[in-house]
């Protein structure tokens, strides 16, 4: 399997580039609008195929790539059922996603919002925002719940081996990647507190909004292709 990880500096989100190297068939999950160009240079520099495009949620901070990729790849487009009705394919838990012969098993873990999931590829698990890297997700808009997302980690993603590599959506710190192990032990959000306490740190954080929400929710709902306005 071949693996890359990539950056978006304005949203702080990564975005990865999956593949199998024999059939040379390629999925991007997460992939940023602005960073189309780059993302299929990379596909041509390896000489790739892009056959599948994955979200873990309708992002608020920034517009995906999807649609735009589908468009000039035939890409199919995959995210969980309930976020964007754009989508080729809304998968559930236990699903299997397919590129080649590598599988990305689809975990169904909502709170931030309800139809995040993760993707679980064997010795590594995507966690979109529900785990972040000793953080979680927030969880007070898009339909989020603090209670879900707690019962998300604990009961799907923290049962996950111990070794797996949890590569999140976003990093504001420069980490890369962590591992289940370590976020069970050291997640400031989620390890070492009960449900109700999880509950009460995530309702207290009383964060600011993100700067794009009321664009990039819609416009990713639709994939990220978004009408030009109406003139006159």
């Amino acid at each position: 399997m071949l693996f890359r990880q990539l950056f978006d500096k304005e949203s702080s989100t990564y975005t990865y580039l999956i593949a199998d190297e024999v059939t040379k068939e390629a999925a991007l999950v997460d992939p940023v609008l602005e960073q189309v160009e780059r993302d299929l240079e990379i596909v041509r520099e390896l000489g790739l195929t892009l056959v599948q495009v994955l979200d873990t949620h309708v992002h608020a901070d920034h517009i995906t790539a999807a649609g735009r990729l589908r468009e000039l790849c035939g890409a199919v487009t995959v995210s969980g059922e309930g976020g964007a009705p754009c989508v080729d394919r809304a998968v559930h838990h236990g699903d299997i996603v397919r590129v080649g012969s590598v599988e990305l098993h689809v975990l169904a873990t909502p709170g931030h919002t309800v139809e995040s999931v993760s993707y679980f590829l064997g010795d590594r698990v995507l966690t979109g925002d529900a785990l972040l890297i000793r953080a979680a997700g927030r969880t007070d808009f898009q339909g989020g719940d603090a209670g879900e997302l707690y019962d998300s980690l604990t009961r799907v993603l923290f049962r996950l081996p111990d070794a797996t590599l949890v590569y999140p959506a976003h990093d504001y710190r420069g980490r890369t990647v962590s591992t289940i192990g370590e976020e069970k032990r050291f997640n400031t959000r989620a390890a070492g507190h009960n449900r109700e306490e999880f509950i009460a740190i995530m309702n207290g954080l009383h964060l600011p909004e993100p700067a794009r929400l009321h664009e990039a929710v819609p416009a990713n709902r639709a994939c990220g292709i978004v009408p030009p306005p109406v003139q006159g």
